[in-house]
């Protein structure tokens, strides 16, 4: 009898320890998954420059949007968005490009043009797999550049 009791104390030990060990993985795995940055939850770069490909095909079959590029370096343009996006997500890269009163001072843009290069871009980061929150949190950081893009319409 007395080994028997012994045994279950045993066997409730490991399995108290076991379950404090899960839980203790389970607040690891969390607290990584806090710490990531937005670039990682992505999918780093590869995810940014399919995001922006996919984005600027978007614009190109758009007839109104695309009009805003016609004197562009889309290959630059491409580029400069991708550093700005990883910039924008905490990644390695370092948006050194001009402010964007600056680049879209004049341009004549609305509200709608905007809204509807909003919907590409999140369009795009659907099709490329990013995942709910990682858009919703790259939507948010961009959103207060609006008030600079629009500020010399």
């Amino acid at each position: 009898m007395r080994l028997h009791h012994s045994l279950q104390s045993i066997s409730r030990g490991t399995l108290v320890a076991g379950a404090l060990v899960g839980v203790l993985a389970l607040a690891g795995c969390a607290q990584h998954a806090q710490q990531a940055t937005l670039y990682e939850r992505m999918g780093g770069q590869p995810t940014i420059d399919a995001v922006v490909e996919n984005l600027l095909y978007r614009i190109a079959d758009d007839e109104e949007i695309v009009s805003y590029f016609a004197n562009s370096n889309i290959d630059l343009f491409a580029a400069s968005l991708a550093t700005q996006l990883c910039d924008v997500a905490d990644g390695p890269c370092q948006y050194d490009g001009p402010p964007m009163d600056r680049a879209h001072q004049t341009m004549g843009i609305t509200d709608a043009h905007f809204n509807r290069v909003v919907e590409y871009l999140d369009a795009a980061m659907i099709e490329e797999n990013v995942p709910l929150a990682a858009r919703n949190d790259m939507l948010g950081r961009l959103a207060p550049m609006y008030d600079d893009v629009m500020r010399l319409q």
